[in-house]
């Protein structure tokens, strides 16, 4: 059972980048999704989101990303698509895995599963 992220790498500003988070050994179907990102000297924060509730499904978005990142997922499988990317969107991104029924939590601790983390570096 893991997550393996993956897609990170150096870009320029207002360059794009597309991160992925395969899941192997279960199925995504019964959990929310996250990613969450920690920059050099700061604390890992929720970058985004996305889960059911009720049967439809939502996501969610920290402000300094709305607009230029968007999260999708399938079965087994979760991309996050950044684009206009800023150098203070560097850091190290993380997937991470938290049952359903908790939503969308910012604090990390209710986090079943993490993949191993990929770097992205926006710079010029």
């Amino acid at each position: 059972v893991q997550l393996q992220a993956s897609g990170g790498g150096l870009v320029q500003p207002g360059g794009s980048l597309r991160l992925s988070c395969a899941a192997s050994g279960f199925t995504l179907d019964y959990y929310g999704i996250s990613w969450f990102r920690q920059a050099p000297g700061k604390e890992r924060e929720i970058v985004s989101c996305i889960s059911r509730s009720a049967g439809s499904a939502y996501s969610y978005y920290t402000d300094s990303v709305k607009g230029r990142f968007t999260i999708s997922r399938d079965k087994n499988k979760s991309v996050l698509q950044m684009n206009n990317l800023k150098p203070e969107d560097t850091a190290v991104y993380y997937c991470a895995t938290v049952p359903i029924i908790a939503g969308c939590p910012g604090d990390s601790s209710g986090y079943i599963y993490w993949g191993q983390g990929t770097l992205v570096t926006v710079s010029s």
